[in-house]
């Protein structure tokens, strides 16, 4: 288990070249041409999987200073999204799997999550405060068109009136308008879509099972327009590769309603880096040398630096230049800061079944 397979050959619809070992694992195995040609051959398509877990808590705390939650809920392990940058990748290896194309064909999920979610909501020493719904992995990625499992999830978060925000890539938040109306109308939600890249092609082949950037542009617009405070997040900011693209990310957004903005510089720890590197060279092969050489420029010679502070934006003149041109434009197209959730509303659900509320 974990010992991955070094066959790089991309597969249609899939970000990830190949099974990178993950870093616990004691082989690795490499894929040998022995004559007869099957290197020439295409890959079958890698079919996704889906596993139940069960779980004894659903919300998950933190002390990172470099995000503005303490708290969050992560309805699935793994994304089919297949984005070749994804941080979240190396959690995969705490599974024994590969970050590789089992983070994004071998799916967990947990399918009791909003019964344990209205049972830590209603402890008695709990203290609310904005939730953030799927964080580490898209909690709409293609798989919660048949689970709903973070529908579930919403409905229990409106039903208590509890504050939540969500960052997505996908149009199919759309589906949930109704829920995140009725929060919005209580100053109890805010969505962020996040961009990498508005080109079409590049998008495709980054972030193949992504919804396409002018449909997450149309989403952004709906939400807008149904009164949900909606921001952009202009991630990741590729160095050499989509750095370019950052003022038009932002004004494209702003003019579909965006009314908030944030940016993260590509991030690359443990086993993404070999990852996207193994993506640069299948499909941006002349870009590479330069996209790892502004990398290392900005982590002060390094793939990744993971200091707080520093893992989000970078350091040193590169990053500065990305810095500075986030907050021009950011100034120019008249972005404010994203909204203070309010925390007042929230009515614990009943702890017994079939307890009703006072109020």
């Amino acid at each position: 288990m974990g010992a991955g397979s070094r066959d790089t050959r991309p597969r249609q619809g899939r970000g990830a070249a190949g099974q990178p070992a993950n870093r616990y694992a004691a082989v690795r195995r490499d894929a040998q041409d022995d004559g007869w040609g099957l290197a020439d051959e295409p890959l079958a398509p890698l079919p996704t999987t889906l596993t139940a877990e069960r779980a004894r808590s659903v919300i998950s705390y933190n002390r990172s200073p470099d995000v503005g939650f303490d708290r969050s809920i992560n309805p699935y392990r793994g994304c089919e999204h297949g984005c070749a940058y994804c941080f979240a990748r190396p959690t995969h290896a705490y599974l024994d799997l590969s970050p590789g194309l089992d983070f994004e064909s071998r799916l967990f999920h947990k399918p009791d999550a909003p019964e344990i979610l209205r049972r830590e909501l209603a402890a008695r020493g709990y203290r609310p405060a904005p939730i953030a719904v799927g964080i580490n992995t898209d909690s709409y990625q293609p798989v919660e068109r048949q689970l709903q499992l973070t529908r579930r999830i919403l409905e229990v978060l409106v039903e208590c009136r509890h504050p939540f925000t969500i960052v997505t890539k996908s149009a199919l938040i759309e589906r949930d308008l109704d829920l995140l109306a009725e929060a919005a109308a209580r100053n109890g939600v805010s969505v962020m879509f996040s961009f990498s890249t508005l080109k079409r092609g590049l998008a495709r082949r980054l972030e193949p099972r992504a919804a396409a950037p002018e449909r997450r542009l149309e989403a952004l617009a709906r939400l807008a327009q149904a009164g949900v405070p909606v921001g952009v997040l202009a991630a990741p900011c590729i160095p050499g590769l989509t750095d370019e693209e950052l003022d038009a990310i932002l004004s494209e957004a702003r003019a579909a309603g965006a009314s908030s903005a944030a940016y993260v510089l590509l991030r690359l720890p443990l086993e993404v880096r070999e990852i996207f590197q193994e993506w640069l060279r299948e499909h941006e092969p002349l870009r590479e040398e330069r996209v790892m050489s502004l990398i290392r420029g900005a982590h002060e010679g390094r793939e990744y630096d993971a200091s707080f502070g520093q893992r989000m934006t970078g350091t040193g003149v590169y990053a500065d230049m990305i810095a500075q041109r986030f907050r021009l434009a950011v100034r120019r197209l008249g972005f404010g800061a994203g909204p203070e959730l309010d925390c007042g509303a929230f009515r614990p659900p009943a702890r017994f079944q079939g307890q009703m509320s006072l109020l």
